[in-house]
């Protein structure tokens, strides 16, 4: 296995550890917005390793695309609240496949916002990963609550804020990026969890800790892993998630599904895998093409407008 997609292997699965500690705060006396501002807070202490070596700390903030910063740092807010509202309310396997809709509302808001053209293969596994979800949850089979409700509005919002993300990439740095979206997480959390706050004890602040300091080397293990291997190479990777998942919520939390369940996630694995292999393809011969039509000596206003995803 290449080293890079180790990294990311490791990196989704201590996410996936990360985010069982975080369940464990479901039902207790400390509310959603307490146990993102402590999460977020400890999880600053990764910033200093996201920073390149030519970037300055009094330029942390200084962006070139000020509104397109601060709104995708609020959406990424938005996206993380109700992450954690349905990690602590919902099995653990449906939280994800729930949250794995983010794709499908990428690729609507790409034609809608970004007027990217989308491959017929691609809207067929976007399609078919949504079966898949359905599969999982079932609506009118279980009951559904607010839970599920902010697991889709988690994939809705962060879906969004890669639309951004996609726009603002090349013009802003990455600490800059995790930079903004740390502090709106804690100024955002931090007053709205006034009006109910709970001293957390010394048992929460450990695991608080444990949770940054996981999630902050996942971060970095991604950063890592993208350097050393291709996109395409990482993305199927995120999978791993699902079978952690399973995993640990059986072993902790009694969770299971039946076999119909199991079919659902295996199918939402298959096509998401299949989507970004799709489209690592279509990258391949999309660039062999243009390699060969500069050899033949077309100009390059012969290349069609509008990327496809």
């Amino acid at each position: 296995m290449p080293t890079g997609v180790l990294f990311a292997v490791l990196a989704y699965s201590i996410y996936s550890i990360s985010d069982s500690i975080t369940k464990s705060f479901g039902g207790g006396a400390l509310s959603v917005f307490e146990i993102n501002f402590f999460l977020n807070l400890f999880a600053l202490a990764a910033l200093p390793m996201a920073r390149n070596s030519g970037d300055r700390w009094r330029e942390v903030f200084r962006f070139r695309r000020p509104w397109l910063m601060n709104a995708r740092a609020l959406l990424y807010t938005a996206a993380s609240l109700c992450f954690t509202v349905a990690i602590t309310r919902v099995p653990f396997a449906e939280t994800y496949s729930l949250a794995f809709l983010a794709p499908l509302f990428l690729t609507l808001l790409s034609v809608v916002v970004l007027k990217e053209r989308v491959a017929v293969v691609r809207w067929l596994l976007v399609a078919l990963s949504f079966v898949g979800v359905l599969v999982v949850v079932r609506p009118g089979f279980h009951q559904l609550g607010l839970g599920h409700l902010a697991a889709v509005g988690c994939a809705l919002f962060a879906a969004s804020a890669n639309v951004i993300l996609r726009v603002i990439s090349k013009d802003e740095k990455q600490v800059s990026i995790i930079a903004i979206n740390g502090v709106y997480q804690i100024v955002v959390a931090g007053a709205l969890m006034l009006g109910d706050f709970a001293m957390p004890t010394l048992y929460d602040l450990v695991r608080f800790a444990v949770i940054g300091v996981l999630s902050g080397g996942a971060q970095l293990l991604i950063i890592r892993g993208m350097r050393q291997a291709p996109v395409s190479h990482i993305g199927p990777t995120q999978y791993v998630q699902i079978i952690w998942a399973v995993i640990l919520g059986a072993l902790f939390y009694r969770e299971s599904q039946d076999a119909i369940g199991y079919g659902g996630l295996v199918l939402l694995i298959i096509a998401g895998i299949a989507t970004i292999f799709s489209d690592g393809a279509q990258a391949r011969i999309s660039g062999r093409w243009a390699e060969f039509r500069a050899r033949r000596g077309e100009p390059e206003t012969n290349r069609v407008e509008g990327p496809e995803i």
